[in-house]
């Protein structure tokens, strides 16, 4: 037989290209469209609704950046189409771009019922199947002109910050048409999209790829071009012995899960976020009606309740899927949060406040973990998500990483306490699939665990700004559903996939550790003010709970701020969005994200105040939150002041049982009597002694600020990329070098420095007295393009490995680089505090706002090793945000001498708690515990109110830990709880018996423990 697949393959492109699809609406009459342009921010329907409508014809530019255009659309179906389907055709101007990235519009009835959304993808609302002929619509269209941010590539555009994008409009109505679905028509265009798809991916040589090319062939042959729509059935019929055929027995079976990846903010900002959720579930619940096998997954509980709280009409119908069992909760988190910079506190509240609402709004108990776009995956999350009620784990993101692939895609995940869960990674590579043939066959080669698995799932629907599943895509999942050559397509819950993979491979292999991605590693520092506020959002909600906690327990009268805490957490969960708090998102994002922390901040510390106040008036005290004794100077308006305070508790101010040596200050030499630190006159540290261990700390210049030149090869914000190390100038020059403090209690000197395009950075370097820690307060006001500032400490140590603090834990990272896994490591993060060491002695750098850091080693020409440990402070990307770090920062990171993991515990948490004095009463410790391998992480009352005091600790140091508990309130009893505060009897042996007001804890490395303590 001669060769013709070329001539019939084209020949099957133009067809149904430029003749069939065309066809697929018969018949079409244009509206009659007016319209109302909203003056400023969205507003509700029936203002909306209440408006003057204007005239608009077809061909006008429409809609400025982020505006709200209202069209009023009225039409009737004409008697000659009785019989028919028929549906509203929207063109509002759409682009190439894809769905969720251009304009979109959620479609009302007069009255205010939402319909569905329309898209570029997905543009016909239904009128009526079949019509009678004379029906009405009078429909609303709230169409958002979001801007295409990324339309030009990674070039720099005003258009993500309303104050820079102006009112040009961006679209051009095309058209808004009642049309006629020709039904057969539209079924041929999918029978032969789903057999051409699946024939070009078979391979030549394969006869079933033979047979379907000389099938279209014929079925071309029976379809008359001048009446495509009288012909199409008898082309149909002769497609269907190919699309009959049933699939090899053995053949991968993919379960497409129906889903609509939703950034809670990103390209757009979160109130528009809002209105995606209204469209996208709106389009959901609508195709869930006209298919019953239909399931649609949805994460994100915020997500919901925005829905509940501002489309109570759309929520109905969700409610209804629910029940149904076509709409499926997923993820049992707030938000999908980033994988690598929440602490782990608020990574629990993710859980414990995603898995509440599923539970108070539907009765539903998530099981799994669905994230598939975080940027990495912390290796405390195993665990956590056990702790939550959890038993499957999915993700999609690694399948972006530059250098090394993993080598599962279905695998039991190991925590670094050693919990496993079972999790999937989808070998269809994207959580935006759309049951392609080339995405079903790139499932079944890429699948890693063939002859263990033989299943795999792919997330399907238009996603990232909307959009969902379509009719199309359904169609297509029936059409795969049992086909000889393609992998079969099964439309189910992810509860279904996990529950069968598991069962066909429990043995599957397991991979431990982090998740950490070879890609967007700048996360970890784009952005930094919305690092520090989530940073410190965090701390000043562990303070607020905690004193509160204090004040419920000892104040007759005082109300704990239930409502409150419950408020503000939601708030600092949504800014984990995992393009939020990475610092991927435009500029509006970011300034709205930075006057939440703000406000946030001003509340908490109202709470604060008022919780401490509850313990009515009294001497000047010290308030320390952090889990650990504390002995340090503190600032106060009359002087220093060295003061100590218990963890977890008060003490009067001053009250010390020892007194510290001074600080001794000659020249630029600040000694204390256990660190003599030496600055050289460019204001880098020319020396850092321990006077202790006897040893010189540094092996060359100390807090060496380092400007790189720092263009990724693309997504800014997102990456750093290695080349960046291949240029950069050290800031030397000094403008000023100055003692600022001169003992007894506090030695300092500030440096200042002037750089590059107009920024400048001063530091002021302070030595305590009792202290081994040196802090260096920056104050940056940054003004770089394209570069990356660096803060390095090469320490006069060989270090086999750094160590960095994860959510409730830590992890180890090797120093080399011998292979291309720790190669590519290249940037990591870490949360306060990162610590490397030798036999015997050790070094750590501790923050309070930094998460991104390297660590790097080289060998001397003494034949000495300098490890060397590079905060990344500040960068200066221009895609999304143009802007973006630009102007003034304030944080501190200090370098802490002589240091074990417990001292780089330790000063992590008194960095980031600082103590507060305030004239009050004493407080003693709601809990205190008497081993420092047990860490209070969480000290709060009980969720349902009861009264109970919940602790949440960890065992911090990576070994086992027999501790005792100590309540500071009389102690009836003490239940081992999951997360959401329900008794977790499998973990009950962790606890003992109560004696007086104490308990006994047995831990594990890492373990995570939750306790809840019922008042005697």
């Amino acid at each position: 037989m001669h060769d013709e697949r070329r001539r019939i393959e084209d020949r099957v492109e133009r067809v149904l290209g430029q003749r069939i699809q065309p066809a697929v609406h018969s018949h079409s009459l244009p509206c009659e469209v007016s319209f109302w342009q909203a003056p400023g921010e969205p507003v509700p329907f029936a203002e909306a609704a209440a408006q003057t409508y204007e005239p608009f014809a077809m061909g006008t530019p429409w809609g400025p950046p982020w505006g709200t255009t209202w069209f009023r659309v009225r039409g009737e179906v004409p008697a000659a189409w009785a019989g028919r389907r028929v549906e509203a055709v929207f063109d509002l101007g759409f682009t190439a771009a894809g769905p969720g990235f251009q304009a979109e519009a959620l479609v009302h009835t007069a009255d205010g019922v939402p319909l569905k959304a329309v898209n570029p993808r997905n543009r016909y609302v239904p009128v009526a199947r079949p019509a009678a002929g004379g029906e009405r619509i009078d429909f609303l269209l709230e169409a958002a002109s979001n801007p295409d941010i990324l339309g030009r590539g990674f070039l720099p555009t005003p258009l993500g910050d309303p104050a820079t994008a102006g009112r040009a409009p961006l679209y051009t109505f095309g058209s808004a048409e009642l049309r006629v679905l020709d039904e057969e028509v539209w079924h041929l265009s999918l029978d032969l999209e789903v057999l051409r798809e699946l024939m070009l991916e078979l391979g030549e040589h394969d006869p079933r790829r033979h047979t379907i090319l000389h099938t279209l062939e014929r079925a071309l042959d029976a379809l008359d071009l001048d009446d495509v729509s009288g012909s199409a059935a008898q082309a149909r019929e002769l497609l269907r012995p190919a699309l009959t055929r049933p699939a090899h027995a053995s053949a991968h079976t993919v379960s497409a899960v129906g889903h609509a990846h939703i950034d809670s903010a990103w390209l757009w900002p979160v109130r528009e976020t809002v209105r995606k959720a209204a469209r996208t579930f709106a389009n959901a619940t609508a195709l869930a009606e006209e298919y019953e096998e239909f399931v649609f997954a949805c994460s994100q509980a915020q997500q919901y309740a925005w829905i509940r709280d501002q489309h109570p009409r759309v929520w109905e119908r969700v409610k209804k899927a629910v029940a149904d069992g076509q709409f499926a909760p997923v993820g049992g988190m707030w938000v999908e949060s980033d994988g690598n910079l929440p602490g782990g506190e608020a990574v629990a509240r993710q859980f414990v406040h995603g898995k509440r609402f599923f539970l108070d709004c539907f009765g539903i108990e998530t099981t799994g973990v669905w994230l598939p776009d975080s940027f990495g995956y912390n290796g405390a999350y195993p665990q956590l998500a056990k702790l939550a009620g959890n038993d499957w784990f999915l993700t999609q993101k690694m399948s972006w990483n530059q250098t090394n692939q993993l080598p599962h895609h279905t695998f039991w995940w190991e925590g670094i306490d050693g919990t496993r869960i079972f999790t999937h990674f989808p070998p269809v590579d994207t959580y935006n699939a759309e049951l392609t043939g080339r995405e079903m066959a790139h499932a079944v080669r890429n699948h890693r665990d063939k002859g263990g698995s033989s299943r795999s799932l792919a997330p399907f629907g238009h996603g990232d700004g909307g959009g969902g599943p379509t009719r199309e895509m359904m169609e297509r999942a029936r059409r795969l559903a049992d086909l000889e050559g393609s992998a079969k397509a099964v439309v189910e819950h992810p509860d279904a996939f996990f529950a069968a993979a598991r069962a066909e491979y429990p043995d599957a292999p397991v991979w431990s550790g982090e998740l950490y991605l070879e890609l967007h590693r700048a996360t970890y520092t784009s952005q930094a003010r919305t690092k520090q506020g989530n940073r410190r959002s965090e701390h000043l909600l562990r303070e607020a709970e905690l004193w509160a906690t204090a004040a419920a327990l000892r104040a007759p009268g005082y109300a704990y701020p239930y409502d409150e805490l419950d408020r503000l957490w939601k708030t600092v969960l949504l800014h984990q969005f995992h393009d939020i708090l990475p610092g991927s998102s435009i500029a509006w994002v970011h300034q709205e994200a930075e006057a939440e922390y703000a406000r946030v901040a001003r509340e908490l510390e109202e709470l604060i105040a008022r919780a401490l106040a509850a313990a009515g008036p009294g001497v000047p005290r010290v308030f320390n939150t952090s889990p650990r004794d504390r002995a340090e100077v503190v600032r106060t308006p009359e002087g220093p002041v060295f003061t100590e305070a218990p963890a977890s508790g008060s003490a009067p101010l001053g009250a010390a049982r020892r007194t510290p040596e001074p600080v001794a200050v000659t020249g630029l030499v600040l000694d204390n009597g256990l660190v003599r630190v030496e600055f050289a006159e460019d204001g880098s540290l020319a020396s850092v002694r321990d006077l202790t261990a006897g040893r010189e700390v540094l092996a060359g210049p100390g807090n060496l600020l380092r400007l790189h030149s720092d263009l990724p090869n693309r997504w800014d914000a997102w990456d750093i990329d290695k080349h960046y190390r291949s240029r950069w100038s050290d800031l030397l020059d000094a403008d000023a070098v100055t003692v600022v403090a001169s003992g007894p209690l506090i030695g300092a000197v500030r440096i200042e420095r002037s750089f590059g395009r107009g920024s400048a950075i001063a530091q002021t370097v302070t030595v305590r007295a009792g202290s081994r820690r040196i802090d260096v307060e920056t104050e940056i006001d940054w003004h770089e393009s394209e570069k990356i500032l660096k803060a390095g400490f090469p320490i006069d140590l060989r270090a086999d490995r750094s160590t960095a603090e994860i959510q409730f834990g830590h992890v180890h990272r090797p120093a080399h680089t011998n292979t291309s896994w720790e190669a590519a490591r290249f940037e990591v993060y870490g949360h306060r505090w990162v610590h490397i060491g030798e036999p015997g002695y050790g070094v750590a750098v501790v923050n309070d706002a930094t998460y991104g850091h390297d660590v790097s080693r080289t060998t001397r020409a003494d034949g000495g090793t300098t490890t060397t440990v590079r905060l990344s402070l500040v960068r200066a990307p221009r895609v999304p945000d143009p802007a973006a770090d630009q102007g003034r920062h304030r944080f501190c990171y200090a370098l802490l001498p002589g240091a074990t993991v417990e001292d780089a515990i330790t000063e992590g948490y008194a960095l980031n708690l600082p103590l507060r004095v305030v004239s009050a009463g004493a407080v003693d410790p709601v809990v205190s515990c008497d081993d420092p391998a047990v860490t209070v992480e969480a000290v709060k009352l009980a969720d349902d109110r009861s009264g109970d005091v919940v602790v949440r600790l960890y065992e911090c140091h990576g070994g086992r830990a027999a501790a005792r508990l100590r309540a500071g309130f009389p102690l009836a009893g003490v239940t081992v709880t999951d997360l959401l505060e329900r008794p977790l009897p499998e973990a009950a042996g962790s606890a003992g018996a109560v004696t007086g007001d104490e308990v006994a804890l047995t831990l594990r490395p890492f373990q995570i423990l939750t306790l809840r303590l019922s008042r005697a």
